[in-house]
C-alpha cells in the first residue's frame, strides 16, 4: 500500500471517527424521546417521604397510569435526613446518613430496604419489577459534613475538602459546599456519585440548585460526564428555575429537562406566568431536551409540603383543564404532584386522555399564535396528516369583587392556521366531533378554562395531506 493511499484511509477513518463521536456524544437524548412523565414527592411529601409511600405511589402508577406513558417515580430532597420535618427543613440538628466515601445514603428508619449498605437498591427493583423508572433528588455539590470530616474521595488518595468551595453556596439549605471544577479530584467525586446511583439502578436524577439564580457550567459538565460514563441510561433533570436563557444552548446540549420557573404551585397568576415564560422558551425544546414547567401541583398535596396544607389542589376543574392542555401543547414534562392513592374521578381522568397523551408526544411545530390579556391560542402540527392541533384558554382576570362570566367565545380564524377550505373539528378532551367550519371556529370557553381540538381537512386524500 502507497503512502497517499495510506493517508487516504487514516483520513477517512478519522473523518468517521469524530462523526461517531459527535452522534454519540449526544445519545442521552434519545433516554428521553418524548417528554418524561412521572410522580414527584415533593408536592405532597416535601422533605420526609417515606418508602411505604413511594411503593404506594408506584402501585397505582402501575395499576392505573402505566398504559398511558407515565414510568417515573421520582424521591425528591432529602431522603439522606432521618429527622427532617414539614414545612421547610430541619437545619438545626439534620441526621445525615453518609458513607465512608462523602456520599449520602438513604435515612434507614424512612427507608427500611436501605439497610446493611443497600441503598436505594431494593426500592428501585421493586419499582423496575412493576415496569416502572425509579429517580432521586440531590444538590449539586458535596456534602458539608463529608468536608468537616475529610471523607476520602473514592479512588484516589485525595480527600473532599480538597475539591470544595464555601463560595456560592445554596442560599436555602445548608447542605453542601460547592465543588470548584477543574480541581484534582473533582470529577473523580461526581463519577463516584453516579457509579453508586448506577449500582442502584437509578434512572432519573434532578440535581438542584444547579441552574438558578447561579448557573454553574462547570458542575453541570462534570455532572454529565459522570453519568455518560456510567454506561446507564439515567435523565438529568436541571433545576430550580428560571435558567437564564443566556445559558440555553449550554442545558439543552447537556440536560434532558431544565427548570424554567421557580416552585409552582397551585395559585392562578403562578400559572397564568406559565404563558409568557413558555412563550420565551418555546424555541429552545429540541429531541430529548424539554424546557420544564415543573411539576403539576394537582391532587391531593400539602400532606408535609412546604406550602400550604393538606388539600386537594386549589385550582378550579377548568384551571386544572388549563394547566394540562397548556403542559401538553409546549410539550413540557409532566411531574404529578398529588399522592396518586388519593386521586378522585375527575383528577384520574386529567391523567388518562390517550388524546392529550399524543398531543405532548407526538406533535411537532409547537408555537404560540396569540396571546393578549383575555386569551391565547397555541398550535401544533400533527405530523404526516396535515392536521392542526390548536389550543383555546380563556386567562381573563377581573378586578377584586367582580363575578367573571362563565365563559367567553373565542374566536380562530383557520386560514391562519392553514385552513382555506371546509374542516372537521374534534374535541379531544372530550373526544367528540364538534362539526365542519370554514372560515371560522369561535368555541366558548369556560373562565380560566382552557380547550384542545384537532382541526383536519373534511376530505383529506389518501395520504392524508392537504
Amino acid at each position: 500500500m502507497n503512502a497517499k493511499k495510506l493517508f487516504l484511509i487514516i483520513l477517512i477513518c478519522g473523518f468517521f471517527g469524530k462523526t461517531i463521536h459527535s452522534q454519540n456524544k449526544n445519545d442521552f437524548h434519545s433516554w428521553a424521546s418524548t417528554p418524561p412523565m412521572g410522580w414527584n414527592s415533593w408536592d405532597c411529601f416535601g422533605p420526609t417521604v417515606t418508602e411505604e409511600e413511594i411503593k404506594a405511589n408506584a402501585d397505582y402508577m402501575a395499576k392505573n397510569l402505566k398504559s398511558y406513558g407515565w414510568e417515573y417515580i421520582i424521591c425528591d430532597i432529602r431522603w439522606y435526613v432521618g429527622n427532617d420535618k414539614a414545612h421547610g427543613y430541619n437545619q438545626t440538628n439534620p441526621d445525615y446518613v453518609l458513607d465512608k466515601f462523602g456520599r449520602f445514603q438513604p435515612a434507614i428508619n424512612r427507608f427500611p430496604s436501605a439497610a446493611n449498605g443497600k441503598g436505594f437498591k431494593p426500592l428501585a427493583d421493586y419499582i423496575h419489577n412493576k415496569g416502572l423508572k425509579f429517580g432521586i433528588h440531590i444538590m449539586r455539590g458535596v456534602p458539608v459534613e463529608a468536608v468537616k470530616q475529610k471523607l476520602p474521595i473514592k479512588g484516589t488518595n485525595l480527600t473532599v475538602d480538597a475539591i470544595s468551595s464555601d463560595k456560592h453556596l445554596c442560599y436555602w439549605l445548608n447542605d453542601m459546599y460547592t465543588i470548584v471544577p477543574g480541581k484534582e479530584g473533582a470529577q473523580e467525586y461526581y463519577n463516584s456519585l453516579f457509579d453508586l446511583y448506577a449500582s442502584w439502578g437509578i434512572d432519573f436524577v434532578k440535581v438542584d440548585d444547579l441552574s438558578a439564580p447561579n448557573y454553574f457550567e462547570g458542575e453541570i459538565d462534570m455532572i454529565r460526564k459522570a453519568i455518560n460514563r456510567t454506561g446507564r441510561k439515567i435523565v438529568l433533570s436541571v433545576s430550580p428555575g428560571e435558567t437564564p436563557i443566556a445559558h440555553a444552548t449550554h442545558v439543552q446540549s447537556n440536560a434532558n429537562m431544565w427548570r424554567i420557573v421557580g416552585d409552582f404551585w397551585d395559585r392562578w397568576p403562578d400559572l397564568k406566568h406559565h404563558f409568557e415564560v413558555f412563550e420565551r422558551w418555546n424555541k429552545w425544546r429540541a429531541y430529548g431536551a424539554y424546557p420544564d414547567g415543573d411539576m403539576l401541583p394537582m391532587g391531593r398535596i400539602g400532606i408535609r409540603a412546604e406550602y400550604g396544607n393538606p388539600r386537594m389542589t386549589n385550582f378550579t376543574k377548568d384551571e386544572q383543564y388549563t394547566l394540562m392542555t397548556l403542559w401538553a401543547i409546549f410539550k413540557s414534562p409532566l411531574m404529578f404532584g398529588g399522592n396518586l392513592p388519593d386521586n378522585d374521578s375527575f383528577t384520574l381522568s386529567l391523567l388518562t386522555n390517550k388524546n392529550v397523551m399524543k398531543v405532548l408526544n407526538e406533535s411537532t411545530n409547537n408555537r404560540q399564535l396569540f396571546r393578549d390579556k383575555e386569551k391565547a391560542i397555541w398550535v401544533a402540527d400533527e405530523p404526516k396528516s396535515g392536521a392542526k392541533y390548536v389550543a383555546v384558554f380563556n386567562i381573563a382576570d377581573y378586578p377584586a369583587g367582580t363575578l367573571p362570566p362563565s365563559s367567553a367565545v373565542m374566536k380562530i380564524n383557520l386560514k391562519e392556521i392553514g385552513f382555506d377550505k371546509s374542516c372537521m373539528i374534534k374535541n379531544l378532551w372530550t373526544n367528540e366531533t364538534v362539526g365542519t367550519f370554514t372560515d371560522e371556529f369561535a368555541p366558548e370557553i369556560n373562565h380560566h378554562g382552557a380547550g384542545l381540538y384537532k382541526v383536519e381537512q373534511s376530505n383529506p386524500t389518501k395520504q392524508g395531506v392537504m
